[in-house]
């Protein structure tokens, strides 16, 4: 007999792909989930997708959300929210790690406080980060 906590439902049908994104929890709300689409920072297949679009188990889903592209396949199409363990069994996850804090360290910094950049420093700083030549 199978633990009911840590396994997901059998789905019945294809879901909704708001729904979905919802369900397992890559986005807090289903009215975020389908703003997320109509913005289009949720792709099925590598296309963006209406909120209404249906995904099926082997879909890639990619999720722009809090800064950070989430790269998932669907294993199980649910159509209800369930707890965070069953949630996980529900796709497979391909988002790469983040980068070290050291990258993060390394990086520039301007002290609080001295004001806001001559038109010197945003060139420099533009240069820098390669807007522009």
């Amino acid at each position: 007999m199978t633990d009911p906590t840590t396994t997901p439902p059998v789905p019945a049908k294809p879901a909704r792909i708001d729904q979905w994104v919802w369900a397992v929890r890559l986005v807090k709300t289903r009215s975020a989930a389908s703003d997320a689409c109509k913005a289009g920072h949720i792709k099925l297949n590598g296309k963006p997708v209406k909120p209404s679009q249906q995904v099926k188990a082997g879909d890639q889903v990619r999720v722009w959300v809090h800064h950070r592209e989430h790269h998932v396949e669907v294993v199980h199409p649910i159509l209800k929210r369930v707890g965070a363990p069953v949630a996980r069994t529900c796709y497979i996850d391909h988002t790469p790690p983040p980068p070290p804090r050291e990258v993060f360290a390394s990086l520039p910094q301007r002290d609080r406080g001295s004001g806001r950049p001559t038109k010197k420093q945003r060139r420099e700083t533009d240069r820098l980060l390669g807007r522009r030549g």
